[in-house]
């Protein structure tokens, strides 16, 4: 009988990023299911305000085959999409990442805005 292997993250985990006056907060969560994740990103909301954008990427389950990139507002593919890509680069699952961005009043432009979500 063949076990189904994964990695994922032990522990909710945070950090911070700057460029250009703009504040980026990331944060990490494990998670289990659609409902945890759901509950998550409405509480984030509620506490950040006053951000201008609450972006974010998700992926669940051993298969890696149910997953969800949100850019909330930022040019198309400059937020979510690098997230994803970094939890698939990691080859993690049951995994949410939430990026934060607290508008600095200079424009990154979708490459800086990709480099910063990545």
């Amino acid at each position: 009988m063949e076990t189904d292997v994964y990695f994922t993250i032990e522990k909710p985990s945070q950090g911070l990023y700057k460029d250009k006056g703009s504040r980026f907060l990331s944060f990490a969560f494990p998670v289990g299911n659609e409902d945890q994740i759901h509950t998550i990103l409405e509480n984030f909301r509620k506490e950040y305000h006053d951000a201008r954008h609450h972006c974010y990427a998700w992926r669940l389950g051993a298969d890696m085959n149910h997953f969800r990139a949100n850019d909330d507002g930022e040019p198309g593919n400059s937020a979510g999409k690098p997230i994803l890509g970094q939890i698939q680069s990691f080859q993690l699952t049951n995994i949410l990442i939430l990026v934060v961005r607290y508008f600095g009043g200079t424009l990154l432009g979708v490459g800086g805005l990709i480099q910063a979500y990545k």
